[in-house]
């Protein structure tokens, strides 16, 4: 394990990029998410021997959104395999913005390009099973409450409404996925799960223990007892480390070389192989859609401390 830091020396960085979060902009294109605070900043590290420190407003929650979409993967590659997914899903990283229709006009067939944009996303939460929208959305926290241990974990009604009425262009996605047989069943339906799946509420202590589950080879921190298989927990680390910062991942992978994924609520969970899961939400973005602080954070952690695993 590497060095481990200090819960002063986090609070100490995380004083120190407290000042960035006024170079970005709270996401406001789902109107609930315009509420949000740009000054509550908060940071954890969930380390492998169960101890966990954190630093900031911690006890203030935020919606998972896309970093969402790693935990579906797993639950969706559990669920029906990696060749039933990867046939409706690709591999590749995309340098277009997270919610682009561009790609899927011009490949044949028009599966979306990987699981961390929009339209692959919601191909893998039409994958979970249930036989409606509530079953899917029930597996899924049930998965998250077994991965946290934490079974207050829930969905923020108010912010899946806003973003269900607002998401007119993840239904345009469904529709063209749903012309080319990638997706089955109801439209409808499907954006019910995803946008009750990205609005599943949590803390930065919780994100980091999801974080360090994923680094644990999908162990459970206390128990060590398996809850995905190390396979499917290296395939969504690797998707991470491609795909998981939007079209700002290859520069992330260069300045800060750690497997990541961000949401547009703010939050960014990172994993670590035999070191753990960092959690940092700071809700001001950047133009690609990734925490100012986040991002800030996470390089001057892995710089200072040498996390890259490059």
């Amino acid at each position: 394990m590497k060095d481990k830091i200090t819960k002063d020396t986090l609070e100490s960085w995380l004083d120190n990029v407290r000042p960035y979060a006024h170079d970005g902009k709270v996401a406001d294109y789902i109107p609930a998410l315009s509420q949000q605070n740009p000054d509550d900043l908060s940071a954890a590290i969930y380390y492998l021997d169960d101890d966990c420190i954190h630093a900031g407003e911690v006890e203030t929650c935020f919606t998972l959104q896309s970093i969402s979409k790693v935990i579906a993967l797993a639950l969706a590659l559990m669920d029906n395999g990696e060749e039933y997914v990867f046939n409706r899903v690709g591999m590749e990283p995309t340098g277009d913005p997270f919610h682009s229709i561009y790609r899927l006009e011009q490949y044949r067939p028009s599966k979306p390009l990987n699981p961390m944009i929009n339209a692959g996303a919601l191909a893998v939460s039409n994958m979970i099973h249930g036989d409606n929208p509530a079953e899917k959305v029930g597996r899924l926290l049930s998965f998250i409450h077994e991965m946290t241990d934490d079974h207050s974990i829930g969905v923020n009604e108010e912010v899946a409404a806003s973003e269900f009425q607002s998401a007119y262009l993840n239904r345009s996605l469904l529709y063209y996925l749903k012309q080319h047989d990638v997706i089955n069943g109801s439209v409808e339906e499907t954006l019910d799960v995803y946008t009750k799946q990205c609005s599943i509420d949590v803390n930065v202590k919780q994100l980091s223990r999801i974080g360090a589950l994923f680094a644990n080879e999908g162990r459970d921190i206390k128990s060590g007892r398996r809850i995905i298989s190390k396979h499917f927990a290296r395939i969504c680390k690797t998707f991470m480390v491609t795909c998981g910062m939007y079209d700002a991942s290859g520069a992330f992978a260069i300045k800060i070389g750690v497997p990541a994924k961000s949401g547009v609520s703010g939050g960014v969970m990172a994993s670590l192989n035999g070191f753990g899961g960092i959690a940092v939400y700071g809700p001001a973005l950047d133009e690609k859609g990734n925490s100012v602080v986040g991002t800030k954070l996470l390089e001057i952690l892995s710089n200072r401390y040498d996390l890259s695993i490059f």
